[in-house]
């Protein structure tokens, strides 16, 4: 029993550390809608981001037996990053329907959540040694966090615009670290120990200047 209790605090621990990105991306993806729709965006988003962990978190063994499956999804969060960083920048004009904004909020909440749950759900089923009941238990109290952290980090977002490039920093530095950890990826890229520790370091700026790249040819054509 307090093995049991030790493992579900050790899980519950976890996902007070690994749900900042989850909220991260809500935030980003959702700070340009209307407060009302801007709610809807974040209650989807949040749900999703707890359903899919959970459905990959029982499915996890097998996921640990699927080669390049975090170098696919490293590569699918940089995108998105990238496409948050230059979203933030263009800003939600007056030609974009609502409720298409609403939409694509949401779309790109659940494709985050997606890539960003697999490195939550390795690290939940490495700890909770193949108890499921444990592992759904304490992804579940991760639903709160994800919604106030989400909330808060929007509200930032508004006040500070500038903080929008730290953000896409972060989620590229994930990206760069779920590339590394993927050994098959490591040993078809011939990297280096000290390329592997690099990489997330360099998907920071790499991340900024892609977003920003079409801005500058822009200038540069007129």
């Amino acid at each position: 029993m307090m093995e049991s209790l030790l493992i579900f605090l050790q899980i519950v621990f976890i996902n007070v550390l690994l749900s900042g990105d989850n909220a991260l991306v809500i935030a980003m993806a959702s700070q340009h809608l209307p407060p009302r729709q801007r709610q809807k965006a974040i209650v989807w988003g949040s749900a999703a981001a707890v359903i899919l962990r959970c459905a990959l978190t029982l499915a996890a063994i097998t996921l640990l037996q699927v080669p390049y499956l975090q170098a696919v999804g490293a590569l699918l969060l940089l995108w998105i990053a990238v496409q948050l960083l230059r979203d933030a920048q263009q800003g939600a004009g007056p030609h974009i329907r609502r409720a298409g904004s609403l939409q694509a909020a949401i779309r790109t909440i659940v494709a985050a959540d997606l890539v960003m749950s697999l490195d939550n759900v390795l690290a939940i089923a490495a700890v909770a040694k193949g108890a499921p009941v444990l592992m759904l238990l304490g992804i579940g109290l991760s639903i709160p966090m994800i919604v106030w952290g989400s909330q808060l980090l929007g509200a930032l977002l508004r006040r500070y615009p500038i903080l929008v490039f730290a953000g896409a920093g972060m989620l590229g530095h994930a990206a760069g670290s779920m590339l590394v950890n993927d050994s098959a990826a490591v040993r078809a890229l011939h990297l280096t120990p000290v390329a592997a520790e690099a990489l997330p370091v360099l998907a920071v700026p790499l991340v900024i200047v892609l977003a920003l790249l079409p801005r500058f040819r822009r200038r540069q054509l007129s």
